[in-house]
């Protein structure tokens, strides 16, 4: 008999309880933004003036989410759009001064909010588990591309 098993159960109610607690604690140190704008923002810190299409991917929003996330982006100062010096049908975007400053606040939380996910587990349990989710979006990731096919 097949035990029922429920990883995807428990990833889902990680990543509903762990978006709750991390957007508390962007509250708490007075970071107005939500979760989805900070992936977006992330990304930013990683490569900035990049098009919208590699943010998409980055980021893994659909493309009217991430649209509407750098509306609000966009009118709260940390980020800019611009055409292309090269393609100027390509829109790149840009951060802001603003958002350099939010950067080291988010990094600070984003910390805290790793120390909380690991909280005792030692350093090969963490690599493990580690390597289990990359298998597991991996499985996800091919299967989505093969239904899209």
């Amino acid at each position: 008999m097949n035990k029922l098993r429920q990883g995807g159960f428990l990833m889902a109610r990680i990543h509903q309880v762990s978006g709750r607690v991390f957007a508390g604690r962007l509250r708490g140190a007075g970071i107005e933004i939500n979760p989805a704008q900070g992936r977006i923002l992330f990304a930013l810190w990683q490569q900035d003036g990049i098009p919208i299409q590699t943010l998409k991917e980055r980021t893994s929003l659909e493309k009217s989410t991430l649209t509407s996330m750098l509306d609000r982006l966009e009118e709260a100062g940390f980020v800019r759009r611009r055409p292309s010096l090269r393609d100027r049908r390509q829109i790149l975007i840009e951060r802001t001064d603003k958002d350099l400053a939010l950067e080291r606040a988010y990094t600070a939380v984003s910390r805290e909010m790793t120390d909380l996910y690991y909280r005792g587990f030692g350093d090969e349990e963490i690599e493990r588990f580690e390597s289990y989710l990359r298998r597991i979006f991996e499985n996800l990731d091919r299967a989505e591309k093969e239904e899209k096919a």
